[in-house]
């Protein structure tokens, strides 16, 4: 038995929500889209990776092909258009099949895993983590970096010859929880804060993401906010 909960917020001070999640356990899969270009642009981008992913899954395709064939898709869109701003988004993904988990992603967007302690599974395709991995700056200084959210890797920017579709698969536990979420919520909840939150036993699901995204909102809320949160049974 999977329980879920599911939330997104335009946050305090954008206007639009260029965020997108979806979200279906009869699927056996959930995912977070974190769209970028401005009105119109990062909106559709997150838009279509949900759609092509949903669909290509749905017909039988692996999470790590779906992204793909988002990612085509994207960029064929973007093609089509005649505005020359570019259109992309970020995603992480979980797929769930007889017990076994498989999470994928691009960009910064993330997937966690709580099993007594929250662990990061997925690791961000951002600049600030490039210079973190080369030792140039610690984890603590990427948090303030100011080009923390320049992005290495994103559906309908990065071409599908260079793509980085990251997976990591496990066996889900009972008392296990997947959290996905877009960067609005680490960008202000620190990865102790939401360790608190989904270790909490006394919350449903939904309301361990209500409290997530209320946290975000306190501390700024300065982007969309989208939290996914899985707990096995």
């Amino acid at each position: 038995m999977i329980e879920f909960g599911h939330l997104s917020h335009v946050g305090l001070r954008r206007e639009l929500n260029e965020d997108t999640y979806y979200a279906n356990a009869d699927l056996g899969l959930w995912l977070v889209a974190d769209g970028m270009g401005g009105h119109e642009f990062g909106e559709v981008a997150s838009a279509l990776a949900r759609e092509v992913i949903v669909e290509k899954v749905r017909g039988g395709e692996s999470l790590d092909l779906a992204i793909r064939s988002a990612d085509e898709e994207i960029i064929r869109h973007s093609r089509q258009r005649r505005e020359a701003l570019p259109m992309g988004t970020t995603v992480a993904a979980v797929r769930i099949l007889d017990r076994r988990f498989e999470v994928a992603w691009v960009g910064d967007s993330r997937a966690y895993v709580w099993n007594g302690q929250l662990c990061q599974l997925s690791q961000d395709h951002s600049y600030v983590q490039e210079l973190v991995e080369r030792g140039a700056i610690t984890a603590e200084q990427a948090r303030s970096h100011p080009h923390r959210n320049v992005v290495t890797q994103a559906l309908g920017v990065t071409g599908t010859d260079d793509l980085e579709v990251e997976t990591i698969s496990g066996r889900l536990e009972p008392g296990m929880q997947l959290l996905l979420c877009s960067d609005g919520l680490t960008e202000e909840v620190g990865d102790a804060d939401i360790a608190r939150i989904v270790g909490r036993t006394d919350l449903s699901a939904q309301e361990c993401v209500d409290h997530l995204v209320m946290a975000a909102l306190e501390h700024g809320g300065s982007d969309n906010i989208t939290v996914v949160l899985l707990r096995a049974s």
